[in-house]
């Protein structure tokens, strides 16, 4: 059983040889990385969102998320992955230098935990924008419970450049114009509407064939997107503490690591299974967007945080006076639908993402799936964010056909699968209503990315290597090394993680708290540029004056502003 792939080539030849390799090798790379605050005690931290860091509210790189001590650092987008790299070091230099005792956690799990109701929900200031963004959280709270939400990842976001949109979109109407007679000849059923698909797309204005390519490369994502925790994911256990509030059936497959610790065996991302944030579809009051077109998807999107949902209106929304969610529908805003990728628009202030998405299209795509890598001080290595290259550029060539019901269940069960038992000797995974075999299918994937991966790295002479791969520079060199990790998976981070927790006799908690201390050595062992730190510095007094005229400027009393905001309007 092989992949189809005849449409892949044929796009990434028309690339070679029109002149786009160039824009195809570029675009934009930007990272979103979570952290915990973390107390001498090994405890998430009670303390408030330091005033050295600006306002979370209005800062553009230094924020929070769900709670007040869960950091997230996020880096403008840049060219280059060691400026990205080099950009998100600095901001953890910054911020460690302003934290007095405490760490910045590091890896996806949380640390110990004393209950879900001792996590602080983050708070954003006086303004009735600041009190929604912390209302949002409390729903979040009742909903799913708040401590999944102290999980954390890093978010990879990219976007291809308006040169490339352009060539791209001429190339595959002459493209589609051939290939759709070719099909049509052979009687090819699949390819010839495959084909008057992309045909009709490429005639359509350049807004919206953009986002139409945009939507079919999430889409792929998804299919193959198991590949991403299986190589890169680093949280197969967690802190006994983390668990304590939930369910008995919540925890039936979790076994014990040490008196500390539980895990699965074969697991390489706890944070992307069943424990880890997601839509309650056990009972009912989950959705699932749809992704066939940017329409389709921002009406599946639009219909949730608009539809009440029984389960939610159960909690109640104003309750004696006080608000426990924003409203009581399947979600209360976008942002609460979880995926592991989203097709994102440039939003203004208070702007909601269904508007901004209507209104200017997809400007670039959010890959949520990466663990905190507990190996690397700023969670995050150089060799992913070449794979990345490839695979996202694989993802936006390959045919990406609208997902049918029984292939949605198949990439929901793949990916629970590849996060529970990743690892498992002769893994078998669901493809086009078939099983094969993990192995088998991730070196045809990475077989696959390595022609992108060689334009990318704008081979020339090149080195073979087994399976179809040829080193030519560090995209090259990453799809080599990801080989390697399907061939021996004991060299893939979640076991890497296993194997040192034994040989030390270690819980998940002391090993995840001896790195995070290890990483603040390195980290502030080299000064920030001072260039860099005026800007930073800059940045946290503006930002606490913008914070502080947007509270100014208030004028409606919050439940007016909720509803207006809500309604749209």
């Amino acid at each position: 059983m092989t992949m189809e792939l005849a449409g892949y080539r044929s796009r990434l030849t028309a690339i070679a040889e029109t002149g786009l390799a160039d824009p195809f090798r570029g675009g934009l790379v930007g990272l979103e990385k979570e952290a915990l605050r973390v107390s001498p005690a090994g405890t998430i931290s009670a303390k408030p969102h330091p005033l050295a860091f600006g306002s979370a509210l209005t800062h553009p790189y230094i924020t929070t998320d769900f709670s007040e001590a869960l950091l997230e650092l996020i880096t403008p987008p840049l060219a280059e992955a060691g400026e990205v790299l080099g950009f998100l070091d600095d901001l953890h230099r910054f911020v460690l230098a302003r934290l007095e005792d405490e760490i910045l956690w590091g890896a996806s799990m949380p640390c110990i935990l004393e209950g879900g109701e001792g996590i602080p929900l983050a708070r954003y200031g006086s303004s009735n924008a600041a009190r929604m963004k912390t209302l949002y959280r409390r729903g979040l709270g009742y909903r799913y419970g708040r401590t999944m939400q102290v999980i954390a990842g890093v978010h990879y976001n990219f976007s291809f450049s308006d040169d490339f949109w352009t060539g791209y979109q001429a190339q595959v109407g002459r493209l589609a114009q051939s290939a759709l007679a070719a099909a049509t000849r052979s009687g090819d059923g699949r390819m010839i509407q495959e084909w008057t698909r992309l045909a009709e797309l490429a005639a359509a204005d350049d807004g919206h064939f953009r986002s139409e390519v945009y939507l079919g490369l999430v889409r792929n994502i998804q299919r193959y997107g198991w590949l991403v925790p299986y190589l890169f994911g680093a949280s197969p256990a967690v802190c006994k503490t983390f668990v304590q509030d939930f369910v008995l059936e919540a925890q039936s497959g979790l076994v014990p690591f040490d008196e500390h610790t539980l895990y699965y065996p074969h697991a390489t991302s706890l944070r992307l299974g069943d424990i880890g944030y997601q839509n309650r579809r056990e009972e009912g009051t989950g959705m699932k967007a749809n992704y066939d077109s940017l329409d389709a998807y921002v009406r599946s999107l639009s219909w949730a945080i608009s539809t009440p949902c029984p389960h939610y209106e159960a909690i109640g929304v104003k309750v004696a006076g006080d608000y426990r969610q924003l409203n009581a529908n399947v979600l209360q805003i976008e942002n609460e639908y979880y995926s592991s990728v989203r097709p994102k628009a440039l939003m203004d202030w208070l702007e909601k993402p269904t508007q901004a998405l209507r209104r200017k299209g997809v400007a670039y795509i959010e890959v949520r799936s990466f663990d905190v890598n507990a190996f690397v001080p700023n969670g995050v290595d150089p060799e992913q964010l070449h794979f990345m290259a490839a695979f996202v550029r694989f993802c936006l060539l390959a045919d990406s056909p609208p997902i049918q019901p029984r292939e949605r269940r198949a990439i929901d069960d793949n990916l629970l699968l590849v996060a529970h038992r990743g690892r498992e000797p002769g893994l078998c995974l669901e493809r086009d209503g078939q099983a094969v075999a993990l192995r088998e299918w991730a070196l045809e994937l990475l077989e696959a990315m390595a022609p992108v991966a060689e334009m990318v790295d704008g081979a020339r002479e090149l080195e073979p290597l087994a399976g179809g791969l040829r080193v030519a520079g560090p995209c090259g060199t990453s799809l080599a090394r990801q080989r390697a990790k399907v061939l021996e998976p004991d060299l893939t981070p979640s076991a890497r993680m296993l194997a040192e927790m034994r040989e030390r006799g270690e819980s998940f908690f002391a090993l995840a708290q001896r790195w995070s201390h290890a990483h603040r050595r390195a980290l502030l062992s080299q000064s920030l540029d001072p260039e860099r730190q005026a800007m930073f510095e800059e940045l946290t007094r503006s930002s606490l004056h913008r914070q502080t005229r947007i509270e100014a400027a208030d004028e409606l009393d919050f439940d007016t502003f909720l509803a207006r905001y809500l309604a749209g309007n």
